[in-house]
């Protein structure tokens, strides 16, 4: 049964507008980064090629499946906050810090352009989780940034073992 009033419910969860406002801003620019290397990932696990083709080619898939539950995860969030998560791939491309990939790569270069992402991802999740915390005074969400930024370190060094 449906009593919509035409009025939103706001989160009322002990941030002010401006502070939650501000860590739907991280939060949307980090689900922006995460669906754009999830795109390269899956672009990589279609397109590898050579004599790991099998190894590089399931092993995309299981990052870019990790990646999948971290987006999801990620615009949950923004829900919990009230607020609509960017969710067209011209939003993502407007608002992602990282780039998406046009070139055709050989499998070795695709796993160092994945590891750059990665690492690109955790150095910004690190200024992000400190913002979300001290200017926005949400540790509900640095902590949820932390815990991503866990996952990416993780995979970054599965990529780093396979670049040696």
């Amino acid at each position: 049964m449906s009593t919509h009033t035409g009025v939103e419910n706001k989160a009322d969860i002990g941030l002010k507008d401006s502070e939650r406002k501000g860590v739907v801003g991280i939060l949307n620019a980090l689900l922006a980064d995460e669906y754009v290397l999830y795109t390269k990932t899956r672009n990589f696990h279609w397109n590898v090629t050579g004599p790991n083709f099998q190894e590089l080619h399931a092993f995309f898939e299981t990052q870019y499946e990790e990646l999948d539950g971290i987006i999801d995860q990620v615009a949950e969030r923004v829900r919990s906050l009230g607020e609509r998560p960017v969710s067209t791939l011209g939003e993502f491309l407007k608002i992602s810090r990282l780039k998406e990939s046009h070139d055709e790569l050989n499998a070795h270069e695709m796993l160092q352009e994945l590891l750059a992402d990665h690492e690109s991802l955790i150095r910004q999740m690190r200024e992000d989780l400190a913002e979300a915390d001290t200017r926005y005074n949400d540790a509900g969400n640095a902590d949820e940034i932390t815990g991503w930024l866990k996952q990416h370190e993780k995979m970054a060094w599965m990529l780093r073992s396979l670049c040696d």
